[in-house]
This record gives C-alpha cells, sequence and structure tokens, in this order.
C-alpha cells in the first residue's frame, strides 16, 4: 500500500506538471507489479486504461521497444499526440537510448546472459530505475536505458563477468534481438486462468489458483487475481517466478469434452 501511494503521488506530480507546463514528464523505468499498481490507480479513481490520460495529460506506456517489459510513463504537452511521441523516440531517443554491448574480442568471450549484463551494470552503482530491458544474446546484448545514463554506461561498462567489452549508443531500431518462443499445445476444461497457467508450468489447480490470488498474475499490465478470469486470444501473460506466455486461444476439441489451448512461451 506505501509502494502505491509513493507511485501515485509520483505520477500525480508529473502529470500535473506536465499539463500545466506543457512539456514531457517522465518516470524512471517500471516493473510489471509497478504498471499493474498504476492501473490499480486509475481504477481506484473510475479511469479507464483506455482512455490514457490522467489530470489532463495524455501519456504513453514506453520501453524502447514493442515487447518491453519495463517501461516509462510519459505524460505529454498538448502539442504531441502519442503517435508523435512514439515516433520521434524512435529516431532520437530523447527519453530512452539504446545501447549496443559486444566483446572485443568474440573468439575469448563468454556467453554471456540477462543476469551477468544486469550484474555489470549493478557493480557501476546503477539503479535498477535506470535499466530498462536487457536482450541478451550469445555474448552481446542491447541495454534501454534513461537517455540521461546512456554516456556514462557506455563510458564505463568496459567488462562483463570475465569478457572485455565495447559499448556503442545506437538507435534502437537497430536492435535485432527478438524474442524467442516455445509454442505450447495441451489440454484443458475452459480458458480460465487457472488451467491454463496449470497446464503452461505442470502446476496443481490449487498452485494456480494460489499464485493467482497472491497478485502474481499481470495480464496486458494489469493484477488479476480471480482465478476464473477467462483468457482471449492475444493476452499477455506474466507469471512472476514463472516467465510469460501469449495466449493464442482455443484449439479443438478433445473426445473427452476438453479443448486445446495454444500459447507461445517467451523462452
Amino acid at each position: 500500500m506505501e509502494h502505491d501511494n509513493l507511485l501515485e503521488g509520483r505520477i500525480d506530480d508529473l502529470s500535473k506538471r506536465a499539463y500545466n507546463n506543457d512539456y514531457i514528464t517522465c518516470t524512471n523505468f517500471l516493473s510489471a507489479s509497478d504498471l499493474a499498481a498504476f492501473y490499480r490507480i486509475l481504477k481506484s479513481r473510475g479511469i479507464s486504461s483506455k482512455v490514457n490520460v490522467l489530470n489532463g495529460s495524455s501519456y504513453v506506456i514506453y520501453g524502447g521497444h514493442e515487447e518491453a517489459d519495463r517501461n516509462v510513463i510519459c505524460f505529454l504537452p498538448g502539442y504531441t499526440t502519442p503517435d508523435e511521441f512514439i515516433s520521434s523516440e524512435a529516431a532520437a531517443g530523447d527519453i530512452i537510448k539504446c545501447i549496443h554491448v559486444k566483446p572485443l574480442n568474440h573468439k575469448f568471450a563468454d556467453d554471456l546472459s540477462h543476469r551477468d549484463f544486469l550484474g555489470a551494470l549493478m557493480n557501476l552503482g546503477i539503479e535498477r530505475e535506470m535499466i530498462g530491458d536487457i536482450l541478451a544474446e550469445g555474448s552481446s546484448a542491447y541495454i534501454f536505458v534513461l537517455s540521461d545514463m546512456a554516456d556514462t554506461v557506455a563510458r564505463e561498462l568496459t567488462r562483463v563477468k570475465h569478457t572485455s567489452v565495447n559499448c556503442r549508443v545506437v538507435s534502437s531500431s537497430e536492435c535485432d534481438v527478438q524474442p524467442k518462443f516455445t509454442e505450447i499445445s495441451g489440454s484443458v476444461a475452459s480458458q480460465r486462468v487457472d488451467a491454463v497457467l496449470s497446464m503452461v508450468w505442470h502446476l496443481s489447480r490449487g498452485r494456480s489458483q494460489e499464485i493467482i490470488k497472491a497478485e502474481n498474475v499481470f495480464i496486458n499490465g494489469q493484477t488479476v487475481n480471480d482465478p476464473g478470469y477467462n483468457l482471449k486470444s492475444g493476452d499477455r501473460v506474466t507469471v512472476r517466478g514463472h516467465g510469460k506466455f501469449i495466449y493464442e486461444g482455443m484449439g479443438t476439441m478433445t473426445k473427452k469434452g476438453r479443448f486445446y489451448a495454444n500459447v507461445r512461451v517467451y523462452s
């Protein structure tokens, strides 16, 4: 509750400043649970998340690339639209910049993970809220950071694990690391989120319900605590401690009256 109150005060301040002074204001990077708290705040005020307006200011949730897990909330001045903001950001990166990290010598480079890159950044004393997604592939990565931190990271990040690296600030459009998926299909009794979670991660129905009721499940960025929530095709589901998947919908019915649910799990 205290966390929600602090976030509420922060977004109220940013949205009002954007509206009153007619300039862009932004949060730092927010996690899925932070964004869920933001949606709870909107709901408590009777504001639809589909309107994308708070305290008179329109806002954009943006993480530097389409599939971003960590995002900032940007409150916009009256002279720019959300579409114009996204287009401008993709070209200039005024709010979020992308850093391409690659080894100086590929021959002697370690195979580096998301955790390795994040650990190296933490060792520089950079706060987690300054860092967005880290898209690692092999011994290289694209790291999204707040623009104010880009030059510092590019200059000071010289080693990840045992690998010496070179950093270069690039356009976010240069990031060519795409999410990898594993397609899973299994029989379920219905489209209820507890049934699909049980199928995806081989959990008991009771365990899935516990996870949901503990508010560890986010669907399209919003917390869901009802095990009976029916998923819709295209829903993005994140389960804290397990992973995330895109629900693709139901397939054919089995002889026992069950259905095949199709999902794409992020690898």
